[in-house]
């Protein structure tokens, strides 16, 4: 079977255009782009030279590390922040290191496990917003630069489409739109797009489970998968400095190639940053009697444990030795000779456990949510380079008869190789919806329903008589439910009014219910199983001149508004609007 880069579909539009994918990861990012020529088959490039590591030829990725000043002026950025010259600088000028940012945007619902660590203060005067928006500002800096300094006539061509570049943007899979919105705003403080409706139509999101479906289809990587049956299903695991996700798929045609999701993707706070933070802890235990227990010489150990233990371990019965310093660095009774630190393969492989458990148990609940459809699973992502990360998994879901396998290609810039592949080749069709939505509505009071009973001290009753109870959810989408891109849910809803000023300001909150298949009878809005999706604004008072007036059961005077609140399930970014008929016009 042919690769999506081989089927891809000539480009369009009219001008020549530009679209760029930033991967901002927890530890690490990426940026790649396609030059969008008319009638052309967009091809995809990446960044391979970012400032800083010139040296080394064809890196794709820099760390997601910054320096900021006292003032809260960012100074380093990227692999020029890793540099010894960087340090120094910034132990001299008292700067402060910047990194996981990216876990500050987390929605308030999945829980972070640090292990005792914090995340770091934030800079001065900067929300996580603000800083997660200079870094975009500067991996589209190094963009512009790369563009200019690699492309023939560079410098024309980034002039002719700087002011309408298309933006990816890839998130976890449980990014919700909260944090789109926020990443938004975070490119609009980074001076990717002004601050208007126009310019924030320019950024478009994507799971990084889908981005690395895609990425796996460019690289011909599932042709055992996409040419067998339809029924069989596949699961992508990105795995990556801060969180795994894992999203599972399943061919529904061949030509051309459409994907359907079978399951809702899952995303758990467990990559390859959290055995750092468990190794950390374990060093700090073993060396607090030795003079290699410092705080500085702990980081240090722990950073060359990131550079080469965690990176190459494979084997539990090897023992493992961190080279950390020069030979004449040694302390026995801490198990330290040579200038390397001794520790068993049992203890490393322990630091991987907790990671790998999670791993298996979200990829078991895959296998059960879509019927045990799953058969073969993709391991992607920075993490995934780790060989006993992959020989675990291979072992542990031997019994369930899934293949786990590996891509021969760099693995770690999936996603944003992927992000563009999503933007070209958009082949899934259909997504499991992950949550259930739904709204509030007034619910007939019963006498003789012991619930309602309960809740009579918050009785409304309407001007037309009727007595209602408030905080009644009525479900518009259940979780599990698989929606085309192209359905649309569509409520009709009607609401008294005493005064029609409050037609400018009407507006519906739309909630989201974390808390398993059976829809609840009511909203608790302190439960963390609750949360407020959206708010959907609109001014209604293009009504007031054709409302007609009512009187109630007390003489009261209201108006009886008829709208609907129609919603968009299906797609990468969740949108709602609220529509209503006006003398047989339609406004939305």
């Amino acid at each position: 079977m042919k690769s999506s880069s081989d089927t891809r579909k000539p480009y369009s539009g009219t001008t020549r255009s530009l679209v760029l994918a930033l991967d901002v990861g927890t530890t690490f990012s990426g940026v790649s782009y396609a030059i969008l020529e008319p009638g052309e088959v967009p091809k995809i490039h990446g960044l391979t030279r970012f400032p800083g590591q010139e040296h080394v030829a064809g890196n794709s990725k820099i760390p997601t590390v910054m320096y900021y000043d006292s003032e809260g002026k960012m100074m380093a950025a990227g692999a020029e922040a890793d540099t010894p010259s960087v340090f120094a600088l910034a132990e001299d000028e008292g700067w402060i290191k910047i990194e996981l940012f990216k876990l500050r945007l987390r929605p308030r619902t999945m829980k972070l496990d640090m292990n005792g660590m914090r995340l770091g203060p934030l800079p001065y005067r900067k929300t996580a917003v603000d800083v997660f928006g200079d870094f975009l500002s500067y991996l589209f800096l190094c963009t512009r630069n790369f563009i200019r300094d690699t492309h023939a006539n560079g410098a024309s061509l980034w002039k002719a489409v700087e002011h309408d570049i298309q933006f990816v943007l890839s998130h976890p899979n449980g990014w919700e739109g909260a944090q789109q919105t926020k990443m938004r705003r975070a490119a609009v403080y980074g001076g990717l797009i002004p601050d208007t409706n126009e310019g924030k139509a320019r950024v478009r999101f994507v799971t990084e489970g889908e981005a690395s479906l895609h990425a796996c289809i460019l690289n011909g990587l599932a042709d055992d998968v996409l040419s067998g049956p339809s029924k069989s299903g596949f699961l992508v695991l990105d795995a990556g400095g801060g969180t795994l996700d894992i999203s599972s798929y399943t061919i529904r045609d061949q030509s051309p190639l459409v994907i359907e999701e079978v399951a809702p993707p899952d995303c758990v706070f467990a990559g390859s940053v959290f055995v750092s933070r468990r190794a950390r802890e374990l060093f700090q235990d073993k060396l607090k009697n030795s003079k290699y227990g410092t705080p500085d010489a702990v980081d240090h150990i722990t950073k060359r444990f990131d550079e080469t233990t965690k990176r190459l371990f494979r084997d539990k019965r090897d023992p493992q030795f961190i080279a950390f310093g020069s030979p004449l660095d040694k302390d026995l009774t801490a198990g330290i000779r040579n200038g390397q630190l001794r520790l068993s393969g049992a203890e490393v492989a322990e630091l991987f456990e907790p990671s790998i458990q999670a791993a298996v148990k979200a990829i078991k609940g895959q296998v059960e949510a879509s019927a045990g459809r799953i058969k073969s699973v993709f391991l992607v992502g920075g993490f995934a380079n780790n060989s006993w990360l992959n020989s675990q998994l291979q072992e542990k879901l031997a019994s369930y008869k899934i293949a786990v396998s590996r891509p021969d290609t760099q693995t770690s810039k999936a996603v944003a190789d992927g992000a563009i592949g999503f933007y070209c080749d958009h082949h899934v069709s259909a997504r499991m919806s992950r949550f259930m939505y739904g709204v509030e509505f007034l619910r007939q009071y019963d006498a003789a329903d012991p619930e309602h009973v309960e809740r009579r001290d918050r009785l409304c009753e309407l001007p037309s008589g009727p007595r209602l109870l408030p905080d009644a959810f009525d479900c518009i989408l259940a979780r599990s439910v698989k929606i085309k891109e192209s359905t649309v849910f569509t409520r009709k809803y009607c609401t008294e009014l005493t005064s029609l000023s409050l037609l400018s300001v009407f507006e519906v909150e739309i909630w989201c219910y974390r808390g398993g298949n059976t829809v609840p009878k009511w909203i608790m809005r302190q439960a963390e199983d609750f949360s407020t999706l959206c708010l959907v604004r609109a001014d209604l008072s293009p009504l007031s001149s054709s409302a007609e007036p009512k009187t109630g059961k007390h003489g009261r005077v209201y108006w009886n508004i008829v709208f609907s609140v129609e919603i968009h399930f299906g797609l990468t970014e969740f949108r709602a609007r609220i529509k209503w008929v006006d003398n047989v016009r339609t406004f939305q």
